[in-house]
């Protein structure tokens, strides 16, 4: 899953100095800055970004506390509570020293949104059990790193690492570095296998969803989709010429909405509750995975077509448009159009046991059909 990459520039440089940071780092995308109150205006005057700070003032997404001492536990918790009645999200700073102060930012985990944890030595730090503790807490927990090395070693912690960091570095190349090396690691690899076509089937009218992203997919690449979570189908990108319509790089024409589609971090939903801002993980013939960030689901009534396919005496289904346009994979990695498909085909597909609840994979007893 994509790792949060928040930068600091509530220092005590002059605004001119800052400047140039807060640029790069709306420039490169980052989740959140950390800016001093009278600083708010002038950095949302440079672009849209998540502004953090300590004040509730308008155009601040996030306020922030530090944990001065374990003592003022209740007193912050009662704070982070308030602030999102109001409608705001609440961060908080902690100083992790010792194992008491190790505790409460557990706690806090929660109550508040972001627990940002820091530290002058992070030896002394058990990132490990603040890693494990968050795993079952709401909160989001960030570590204070100073270079994109730090970052990277915070994200794979346990494997699972950090949901993100706080990046405290007056390089904007810094900045820069770490964006890249943490969106590299958001990469996933999959193992995909071979499904053999057993029908294909008109399958009268149905609501189908277009997943347009905010990036250009290449040839080759496309999202896993399916009726049944442990049987996803890797259905091709609109990257192909044809003579019925021009390429759209960006979408997948994904099928019925009922259906599961993977999502970054091993997750799934449901096609009809994708939504512009979310993100769907774009993956090619070799399993190679991506993120990438819905602009658009354009929903619509179309001729469907049921293609049902099985692999290892499992048998599974996906319901596409049926349209000369939409392409699956076959087993050497080519795109082939659904009007085309015939028994015997082989198709490439995701699989993998075990159930879904609310888009996690559970290991349980579930049959799809």
């Amino acid at each position: 899953m994509r790792k949060l990459v928040w930068v600091r520039a509530d220092g005590e440089e002059s605004w001119d100095t800052k400047k140039e940071l807060v640029k790069k780092a709306i420039e490169c995308g980052v989740d959140a800055i950390v800016v001093r109150p009278d600083e708010v205006r002038p950095v949302l005057e440079l672009g849209s970004v998540l502004v953090t700070s300590s004040e509730d003032l308008p155009g601040v997404g996030v306020v922030l506390r530090r944990l001065s001492s374990p003592s003022e536990l209740q007193e912050v918790k009662g704070w982070a509570t308030r602030v999102k009645q109001s409608g705001k999200k609440a961060a908080v700073i902690v100083d992790v020293v010792d194992k008491q102060s190790e505790r409460a930012a557990a706690k806090l985990g929660s109550v508040a949104d972001f627990v940002l944890v820091c530290a002058k030595d992070w030896k002394i730090i058990p990132l490990e059990n603040l890693i494990a503790d968050f795993q079952k807490l709401p909160g989001r927990l960030l570590a204070e790193v100073r270079s994109a090395d730090e970052a990277v070693l915070a994200a794979q912690t346990l494997e699972v690492g950090t949901h993100g960091v706080l990046l405290d570095s007056r390089d904007p190349k810094e900045i820069e570095r770490t964006c890249e090396r943490l969106d590299e690691l958001s990469r996933e690899s999959l193992s995909l296998t071979t499904a053999r076509v057993v029908s294909v089937t008109p399958a009268g009218i149905g609501d189908r969803a277009c997943v347009d992203t905010t990036s250009m997919l290449e040839v080759g690449e496309g999202m896993l989709v399916g009726s049944q979570a442990e049987g996803l189908f890797l259905v091709h990108s609109e990257t192909l010429p044809s003579e019925f319509v021009e390429p759209r790089p960006f979408r997948v024409n994904a099928g019925g909405v009922h259906s599961y589609i993977r999502v970054p971090g091993g997750k799934t939903k449901y096609l009809s509750e994708l939504k512009a801002g979310d993100e769907v993980l774009v993956v090619d013939s070799k399993g190679r995975g991506r993120p990438a960030v819905v602009g658009r689901v354009k929903i619509e009534r179309r001729p469907m077509v049921l293609v049902e396919v099985e692999s290892a005496g499992r048998m599974f289904k996906v319901l596409l448009q049926n349209a000369e346009t939409i392409n699956l994979v076959d087993a050497n990695g080519n795109p082939i159009p659904v009007t085309r498909l015939s028994p015997g085909q082989e198709l490439l597909v995701l699989m993998e046991a075990g159930g879904r609840h609310f888009g996690k994979r559970v290991e349980e007893t579930l049959v799809e059909r």
